[in-house]
């Protein structure tokens, strides 16, 4: 393998921690191939002090390495999922998503406060949280929560937690346990009580259509059962026109043959919440969740969006 290859990523420690880990499983497949990495600064990298939902959301992980894509900086991108926008641009593709970690969202308790579940928080708690969604299901569950806005790395949000008054914070698990924080998880949140981000807890390697070479080399990388319920999960907000400015959560698991999508539409202070799910072959994920989309949208779903527009 005499051509290097040339991984863009972003320059958090998780950005970096995943990109290392496809750099080490390229180099398993492929022994003796030379590998460089080039850290690249995302607009989202850059406005840390504004929430991502008043920022807009095409593209703010994504958008500056797509470009290094296109002219030829790099030759792959190594993305978590859950930033990548339900349409990629003409002259790339994704081409390769790897085998997910733990879809599910976590509470981490203030470490100096004695209870250790979101549900046994004292009225009136404080939480941190970056997410409509997860404020969203929070506060459905319970209304008298106060949730405060935080954004940056994952050691910047400890941090945060440390040296606060707040009550705990929810962050995802995938993350937490990349990064060797599981310590720190008081508890895992049940997909009753939140649905995950589309496409969380899976990472997506993206390149230019043309480059065939690397699609093979990427091919051995690839984890088909993730690939498929996350392509239900994309369809679905997609027809919703949904982003981190809407409360959504969905979440694909395949049992078999069957593909089983479950999903939630709902109002930023959480009071009003459409949740439904539907099942179908697996070889059909994008009618699976355009499905439902439609069912959702027309179970009140619709209505909420409409506000929140």
């Amino acid at each position: 393998m005499s051509k290097n290859i040339c991984i863009g990523t972003r320059g958090s420690e998780l950005a970096l921690w995943q990109t290392t880990h496809v750099k080490s499983l390229l180099e398993v497949h492929f022994p003796g191939i030379r590998i460089d990495i080039q850290e690249i600064k995302t607009t989202g990298d850059k406005i840390l002090d504004t929430p991502l939902a008043k920022i807009g959301d095409k593209g703010l992980f994504t958008k500056e390495l797509e470009l290094a894509l296109l002219d030829g900086r790099v030759d792959i991108a190594v993305h978590s999922f859950k930033d990548v926008p339900t349409s990629v641009p003409d002259g790339l593709t994704i081409a390769a998503v790897l085998e997910r970690e733990d879809v599910r969202d976590v509470f981490i308790a203030h470490s100096k406060k004695s209870y250790q579940s979101f549900i046994s928080l004292p009225p009136n708690a404080i939480i941190a949280t970056g997410s409509l969604r997860r404020k969203c299901q929070l506060l459905s569950v319970r209304p008298d929560v106060q949730i405060v806005d935080i954004r940056g790395n994952l050691n910047t949000r400890m941090k945060k937690l440390d040296i606060s008054g707040w009550d705990g914070m929810i962050l995802a698990k995938a993350g937490v346990t990349r990064l060797n924080w599981t310590q720190r998880i008081t508890e895992i949140l049940s997909l009753e009580l939140m649905l995950p981000a589309v496409g969380q807890g899976a990472l997506a390697i993206e390149s230019r259509t043309n480059d065939q070479r690397m699609q093979e080399l990427l091919h051995p990388l690839h984890h088909s059962p993730t690939a498929v319920t996350v392509t239900a999960e994309r369809a679905l907000l997609r027809y919703l026109e949904g982003g981190c400015q809407i409360p959504i959560g969905a979440y694909g698991q395949i049992h078999g043959n069957e593909l089983r999508l479950d999903a939630m539409i709902g109002s930023l202070d959480g009071k009003r919440i459409v949740r439904g799910s539907t099942t179908g072959t697996s070889s059909t994920p994008e009618e699976i969740g355009n499905y439902l989309a439609k069912y959702l949208l027309d179970r009140g779903g619709k209505e909420i969006l409409d506000e929140i527009k």
